[in-house]
Order: structure tokens, then sequence, then C-alpha cells
């Protein structure tokens, strides 16, 4: 596959290469990043989201598609091609395509790293590999013991995730969540059980630059989810008369600093889990990827997730983060750092390294 998509790298104009994506996620972020670095952007979007990409003007070439598994048909890749478009992957491309294998046009990234993310005890060999410490995992609700999250497969923002203490709370929840329509039997059936651990929930975004040989640290966020953060504006006996089920769904990111003793350890486990990306699929990690933890009372930190692209929370890095101002002295995020390696890759002619 690799080799197909090569071929097709060698036909585009290094002069006339364009940055495109799928109009969701984080799209603003890449896209706005690519017109800083002197890109012209392609956004591939549905009618409905097609106003947000013209109001804020981040789009020269708008390819819309009535839902978007269309970016695999045929002519909509080879308007991709034709515009020398490279394609940066987001969570939307998971949640909606899946595997990338059947799609030509060049990607910036590693595709097989994306599918290992898409697997949650996939997600658990890598991080535990790269020696990172993790939550323990119920392999099901006969062993809860103790709080417990639930989980599903793929990127969906945190819906229908809840805390259960035992397996007759497990069945209650899932039962009642599925009732409500919020999942489905099948989400209970695959569900991915995981000790729930008291602390911060802190997300670590990173970058791989192939270009400086590092992992770099662009920015920090936490998420707001309801309706776990909402219910704490309701008395404790409402909560309990209406019985409320806390869910996760994510609404949106805020930025975060963290004290900067853990700063050492949080670089470190960066590098780690880079290096053996390296063992799982050469080149290893390409660009954008984050580490999903909390850190208890102790300062201890674990983590429960990694996503091997970019995050809609490094979008409270725009326009620049603390971290990513301090290592670059200029504004910079991480649509932007995406662009700015791209345009690094063309000069020194190292953009087969990066795009797969």
């Amino acid at each position: 596959m690799r080799d197909r998509i090569l071929r097709i790298l060698q036909t585009y104009r290094k002069n006339g290469i364009r940055i495109g994506t799928i109009g969701s996620h984080s799209a603003l972020n890449i896209l706005k990043g690519a017109r800083d670095e002197g890109f012209e952007t392609v956004c591939i979007c549905r009618e409905k989201e097609r106003f947000v990409y013209e109001n804020f003007g981040v789009a020269d070439h708008i390819i819309q598609v009535e839902n978007f598994r269309d970016l695999l048909l045929e002519d909509v890749q080879r308007k991709l091609i034709d515009l020398n478009t490279i394609l940066i992957p987001h969570g939307s491309y998971n949640a909606y395509i899946g595997s990338l294998y059947n799609l030509n046009v060049p990607v910036f990234g590693n595709r097989v790293l994306m599918e290992w993310e898409t697997v949650r005890e996939k997600q658990r060999e890598w991080l535990e590999n790269s020696g990172l410490k993790l939550p323990k995992v119920y392999s099901s609700p006969d062993e809860i013991n103790g709080l417990a999250i639930v989980k599903y497969p793929g990127a969906r923002g945190g819906k229908g995730y809840f805390i259960a203490s035992s397996r007759d709370d497990f069945y209650r929840k899932a039962e009642e969540l599925v009732k409500r329509g919020v999942i489905s039997e099948e989400d209970v059936e695959n569900a991915h059980i995981q000790q729930y651990i008291l602390g911060v929930p802190v997300y670590f975004s990173f970058f791989y630059s192939a270009v400086n040989d590092r992992v770099e640290l662009i920015a920090v966020d936490r998420r707001y989810e309801s309706n776990v953060d909402g219910i704490g504006r309701i008395p404790a006996d409402e909560q309990i008369q209406t019985g409320i089920i806390p869910t996760y769904t994510i609404v949106g990111n805020i930025p975060l600093v963290v004290r900067e003793s853990l700063l050492s350890r949080i670089l470190r486990d960066g590098e780690r889990v880079y290096r053996h990306s390296k063992r799982i699929a050469e080149p290893g990690m390409v660009g954008p990827f984050c580490l999903e933890s909390i850190i208890d009372e102790n300062g201890e930190i674990y983590y429960f997730e990694i996503s091997a692209r970019i995050v809609a929370g490094s979008s409270v890095g725009i326009p620049a983060s603390p971290y990513s101002y301090v290592l670059f002295g200029e504004n910079m995020y991480m649509g932007r750092r995406i662009a700015r390696e791209i345009r690094l890759g063309i000069e020194k002619d190292m953009l087969e390294e990066m795009v797969f």
C-alpha cells in the first residue's frame, strides 16, 4: 500500500501541494494552520457543515459530500489527488470511515497506528510495552471490585461512558442507558471496563518531528464532559431522587498548565511511546499524537488512552500554548505545527518520510 501512496505522491507538484481534511472534529485548527504556513486548503464536508468553513474563511476548495465515507469514492479521491492534496487525519476518520487502507490519497501520519488506536486492547499493549502506568482492566462485569468506568470501542467523544461499582450496578445502568437510546446492546457486549482512578483527567498533545528528530509537547488540556461536569449544579438529594446516571460526552476543552515538576515524566513518557511505535509499524509515530491520563493526589500519572493523530483538545493551543510558545518563540499550535512540518519536508526533500 505504501508503495502505491508514494507513487501518487511523486506525481504531485511540490510547489502546488495543498493541505486538506474532513470538515469536522479539528478541521478549523488544521485548515487555519495550513493557511498560516502559506498552503491552500481543501475541505471535504457535508452540506450542513459547509457554512462553518465558509463562515470562518479557512477553506480555499470545498468538496461537498453526502456523508464522510464518500471520501473513499473514486471520483472524490481523484479530485483530491488532482489538487495535490495531503490529507490530515483526525478523530472523525476513525468514527465515520474506519480503515484508511482503501484511501489512495497521501495522508500525513501512520495509518497502521491509527488502526491500533481503534482497538482498546492494542492501545493497552502499546502503552504497557512503552513502560507507562495504566489502570487495571476488568475482563467482565463479574470482576468489578470498586469503582470502574465503562467505555466503548472507537472515537465517540465519551458518549455513553458511565461509572459502575459492581456487577449489578453495571447491568442496571447499562440497561437504563440502552432504554434511553444512549448506547446499544452491542455496546454493552463490547464494553471496555477499566478501574476508575480518582484524580484530574489531563490530555497531553505531542508532536513527533522527523525534521527535528524530537518529540514536542504542543498543548495540554482537560475536557468538559456533560453531564458529569454539570451534575455538581444539582443538590445531592435531587440527584438521588431523579436517578441521574452521569455520562461523559465531551462538549468542550479547557487549557491546562501542569506543575513543572511533572514535566520530566510527561516528556519521557511521550518519548517512550514514540520509541515503541517504531516497533509496531515503521517508521513509527509521525506528527501529532495524544496521551490521555489521570493524575491522582500523589502525582501518579495513569495513562488510559492514546490517539495516533490530532485531537480536538489541541485547539485550546490556538494561537499558542505556553509550551509551544516556549519551544518555538512564536505563535504555534497543532494545525500550524503539522503544516510547518510538511513545508519543511518539502524544502528538505523529506516528505516521503511523513506521508503514508
